[in-house]
């Protein structure tokens, strides 16, 4: 006879303890899915229009893919990859000189690849923070470097994106008491889900702050080559100083279209660079070499970046016009695939809104639209471009079914 289930006593704190899978938590990411799963099935003749999405539309270019299959036929290529190949780490080092105008960077101990961002910054946390260190995120912003400090026992202290400062963070609005203990400052410009693009001035305020409080930045570049209009690609690499305080990573997943081939690098200080090897080395064995060439052969293609990033900006600048002819108050972001908007207050005979998550269920319900909700600084939604359309024919069909539902309803901000 088996003994009572000892099982769910062993389950360590940091997912729950002994109540790890005992209540049921329904994030906001399940609570869309939901609600787009029931919105299709009473309203099967309508199509749900997906603004929710956080992934390139379009798959890889078609040169990447045939280097890809060219490479996969080869047996040498069959082998770990380990800490990753000279091949792709020269490109990235040829990469940042020709997009961003960092040339001092040393392919061997400069640079390393990922497999993705979401692992590098997974892992980047567990080479720097101990019990009680504090990790400085601002926020609205990507959740993972959060949740493994706090795995490692550290602290993480949520510093606010606000419209009145561009969203970018206000470095001196922070206490004393959390600069003593912290090690980390987390960035992300062009940022996700603000769109917000940083400023040259700003990555020298970041580069003095990060010396005179010894604190470690790392930059998530994910969407610094996709911007706009007059923006030109910005590295924080590039500022003077830069790399004696920090690290940044690229990811091919938005800029080339590589989203489920998993392929990025870490960038800037040898010493930073050095650690995030060692914590590597007992992850993971190294992306599949073909894939490591086919990435070093798109980076040396920044033309197919600005492509996709041609087709985003006039995406974005419809979008913008049909939210504003429907009341938003919607501006076009520098960067990004993402535009984030302020919610309004109610609709017209309709339901008042609290939150930006009962704005977004509205929309997906009512209106078969779906966004996604940020509360952490205020309220708002945010809008992807990167939605479903073959063509432009296709993708101005779209845009005018987005404007005809939301014209249904009148919308109080």
């Amino acid at each position: 006879m088996l003994k009572t289930d000892y099982i769910q006593q062993l389950f360590a704190d940091r997912i729950g303890g002994t109540e790890f899978g005992l209540k049921e938590e329904v994030y906001k990411f399940e609570k869309i899915k939901r609600a787009k799963k029931e919105a299709i099935q009473s309203n099967p003749e309508m199509d749900l229009i997906d603004l929710g999405v956080g992934e390139p539309d379009a798959m890889a270019d078609q040169t990447v893919v045939r280097k890809l299959a060219e490479e996969t036929s080869k047996p040498e290529n069959r082998f770990y990859a380990d800490n990753g190949i000279e091949e792709f780490k020269q490109a990235a080092a040829a990469y940042m000189r020709n997009v961003f105008g960092v040339d001092n960077l040393q392919p061997e101990t400069e640079i390393n690849h990922c497999l993705g961002l979401k692992s590098a910054l997974s892992m980047l946390p567990t080479a720097f923070i101990n019990p009680g260190d504090i990790t400085i995120m601002p926020t609205p912003n990507y959740p993972i470097i959060g949740t493994h400090t706090e795995y490692l026992g550290g602290e993480v202290f949520h510093l606010p994106l606000l419209s009145d400062n561009a969203f970018l963070p206000k470095l001196d609005s922070l206490p004393d008491s959390v600069l003593k203990k912290a090690k980390l400052l987390y960035l992300n410009y062009p940022n996700n889900p603000t769109g917000a693009v940083a400023t040259k001035e700003f990555f020298e305020e970041v580069v003095q702050f990060a010396e005179n409080h010894e604190l470690i930045v790392i930059h998530d570049a994910a969407y610094a080559s996709l911007v706009f209009d007059s923006e030109k690609p910005l590295s924080f690499l590039s500022i003077p100083g830069a790399k004696e305080v920090g690290i940044e990573l690229h990811s091919l997943s938005k800029s080339f279209n590589m989203t489920g081939w998993r392929i990025g690098f870490v960038a800037g200080n040898a010493k930073l660079i050095s650690a995030f090897k060692a914590v590597k080395d007992n992850y993971d064995s190294g992306q599949f070499i073909p894939i490591q060439k086919a990435a070093a052969y798109a980076l040396s293609h920044p033309e197919i970046t600005e492509q996709t990033a041609a087709k985003y900006s006039r995406r974005h600048s419809a979008l913008v016009s049909v939210l504003n002819a429907c009341g938003f108050h919607a501006e076009k972001p520098k960067g990004s695939f993402f535009l984030y908007t302020r919610i309004p207050k109610a609709v017209t005979n309709g339901p008042e809104f609290q939150s930006a998550e009962e704005f977004s269920q509205y929309l997906i319900k009512e209106l078969l639209i779906s966004t996604v909700p940020w509360d952490d600084a205020g309220a708002y939604i945010r809008f992807s471009v990167t939605f479903q359309a073959d063509g432009m024919k296709e993708e101005q069909r779209v845009l005018d079914e987005i404007k005809s539902r939301l014209s249904t309803v009148r919308f109080i901000f």
